[in-house]
């Protein structure tokens, strides 16, 4: 297993042990339940979760890399999948979601600025990029 597929279990394990808590991302977790672009076999995928009006952002940072991370092209293909988010105060719930990539840049705009107020260790990753501009999707309940 490789150091990527390690991380995200570990991850996916604490938010469920604890409730819908995890690391540094607090109750700002959720687990994609994406399905594969190519194999099209489940593929399970711990992101930062921003709720807002809509549901959740989800941004395909893939920590700063100039390429996008493979869950991008499973929402891309697939774009109806379910999360597990966790509930306001404890506690994690099991949602069907519609993925829709933000294209609009006055929407970008606000969505960026919501997500670095909240966990400002994502502006760094536009530095790595070599010119990704990083995807963020709006996830709403279906």
């Amino acid at each position: 297993m490789d150091r990527v597929s390690d991380w995200n279990e570990k991850m996916i394990a604490e938010f469920r042990e604890n409730d819908g808590t995890a690391g540094r991302f607090g109750r700002g977790l959720v687990v994609l339940h994406t399905i594969g672009a190519k194999s099209g076999e489940e593929r399970l995928v711990p992101a930062a979760g921003f709720r807002n009006h809509d549901g959740w952002l989800v941004v395909a940072s893939a920590a700063g890399s100039p390429k996008h991370p493979a869950w991008y092209h499973n929402l891309k293909k697939h774009p109806e999948f379910a999360i597990e988010a966790p509930l306001p105060s404890d506690g994690i719930e099991t949602v069907n979601v519609r993925a829709e990539e933000i294209t609009d840049d006055a929407v970008y705009d606000d969505s960026w600025a919501q997500v670095t107020t909240a966990m400002p260790g994502f502006l760094e990753y536009p530095k790595t990029t070599q010119g990704r501009k990083i995807p963020i999707f709006q996830l709403t309940r279906v």
